[in-house]
């Protein structure tokens, strides 16, 4: 029988070594995946390119949790493999936690639940507990399940093993992270524009901060090389980890993070696409656990919803691609002024967040309706959670802001109205968005969902993609058809 060596070099990344050319192609061809964007791709067009990526290349270079795929196909394969496994041995043991296990701990002054015990939800413990079983994994956990404080305990737990550093995608989760962690009394510290605070048992960051830090130390222009930032580190969590297909993040994942035992990914929605999937996976581990918005409305614990979508009657008009049609949808005054109309419809019967594609749609909305708040990306933190914050005062405020500043991290449970323009095919994207209006409040278990589209052709097809998602996860949804002038 012949003999390979599978060379498992550290939490991450291991190599094949000793295989024929066969065997090499067999191991890659399983782990290639179509892009489904290849299509318009010059490259895949003209032939130098088959639109795959693959997880395997032709060298036997792979990841620690592909290989219960790829191991048969080994072995299939006549083979005998030889162990060289180069990782530190690690005895981890985590004690289980309880509803009551934080009990001591009172929730601080401004939270709805000031001066009350912290006691966790049956569910958020047998997340927590599912994860201290299994230390690379990953959960899909639907927003508005308290990630922030399942992460806290997590990091807690592995206090006595070394150091915790929790990735977020925006700085408007490193904050509420960062509160979180606060509100536990755990010594945290936060690593994001000026503040880089690197003596903490636990750090929150972005992972274009951790890119950055990397970058420059790599230059010698750190202040704290990444290396020694990273020296007594236990446990890497990664929040949304749907965003840990970038490249940038995966590539930190298997780089300087690639030594980190504990690795743990929490998400609202894992992506559909299996190239995605797959990439989460290969960075985390495999997916251990699922709670989804339903199961958390049934328990009571998010606000209930319907979905009414308005399908605008826009004519006949054809355009060259989908960039050019949603530019039109989006930014045509007549059309403006409709969206106007129908956002005004629901204005006065509770706060409302309008989510938009792009700036210069909530440019022009705002311009139109000067009582109406837009955020963007370009405004200050400060200011974004301070417009934030109002809608736990006020009764009928408007909010408009763009998909990437606030479908993913916001905490605003006070929205009674969430509209959602063109909010196109992207299940992470919609289910996400969805997400940022069926948080409970004190006098909110309801939640009107409007999903503003067209009859044109690429609206169309998005629709029927978003349609399915709502089917998928039991949201009821309605069509009406508007007519306008």
């Amino acid at each position: 029988m012949a003999k390979c060596v599978l060379e498992i070099r550290d939490e991450v990344n291991v190599r094949f070594t000793g295989l024929d050319v066969k065997a090499r192609h067999k191991i890659s061809d399983a782990c290639k995946y179509f892009l489904p964007y290849a299509y318009h791709m010059p490259a895949y067009k003209l032939g130098r390119w088959d639109g795959c990526v693959r997880y395997c290349d032709i060298g036997g270079r792979t990841y620690f949790h592909l290989l219960d795929k790829l191991v048969p196909i080994v072995t299939e394969e006549g083979y005998e493999i030889e162990i060289n496994d180069m990782r530190k041995k690690w005895d981890f043991s985590f004690e289980q936690v309880s509803q009551a296990s934080y009990d001591h701990v009172k929730w601080p002054k401004k939270h709805p639940a000031e001066g009350q015990p912290i006691i966790l939800r049956d569910y958020q413990v047998d997340i927590i507990n599912k994860f201290l079983e299994n230390t690379q994994c990953l959960q899909e956990i639907a927003t508005g399940a308290g990630k922030t404080l399942i992460t806290a305990v997590l990091s807690h737990k592995c206090e006595p093993y070394g150091r915790t550093i929790v990735i977020v995608p925006n700085k408007d989760l490193v904050v509420q992270t960062e509160k979180d962690y606060k509100n536990l009394g755990l010594d945290v510290g936060v690593l994001f524009g000026d503040r880089k605070e690197y003596d903490k048992t636990h750090t929150i960051c972005t992972w274009q901060s951790l890119s950055i830090l990397e970058k420059k130390s790599k230059k010698y222009e750190a202040d704290f090389p990444i290396d020694e930032f990273l020296e007594d580190v236990a446990c890497i969590m990664v929040d949304e980890v749907h965003k840990a297909k970038a490249d940038v993040l995966r590539n930190l994942l298997s780089g300087v993070f690639s030594h980190v035992p504990i690795r743990w990914g929490l998400t609202g929605t894992i992506p559909k696409d299996e190239y995605e999937a797959v990439g989460c996976t290969c960075s985390l581990g495999p997916v251990t656990g699922k709670m989804s918005s339903k199961e958390l409305q049934d328990m009571g614990v998010l606000a209930d919803l319907d979905i009414s979508i308005l399908q605008l009657q826009d004519g006949m008009i054809e355009f060259g691609g989908y960039a050019q049609e949603l530019k039109w949808l989006v930014t045509d005054p007549k059309r403006i002024e409709q969206l106007s109309n129908i956002i005004n419809g629901f204005a006065d019967s509770g706060n409302t967040l309008v989510l938009i594609d792009r700036i210069k749609t909530g440019e022009m909305l705002a311009e139109d309706n000067p009582d109406w708040v837009f955020v963007s990306g370009s405004m200050k933190q400060k200011d974004r959670q301070d417009n934030y914050d109002d809608v736990s005062e006020m009764d009928n405020k408007v909010i408009v802001a763009t998909y990437g500043v606030a479908a993913v991290g916001i905490n605003i449970p006070r929205i009674f109205n969430l509209i959602l323009i063109e909010p196109g095919k992207s299940f992470v994207r919609v289910i996400q968005s969805i997400g940022r209006g069926i948080r409970k409040a004190q006098d909110k278990d309801y939640v009107n969902v409007v999903d503003i589209t067209s009859n044109l052709k690429y609206s169309k097809r998005h629709l029927t993609k978003r349609k399915a998602f709502y089917r998928e996860q039991n949201f009821r949804h309605s069509v009406t058809k508007v007519e306008y002038k």
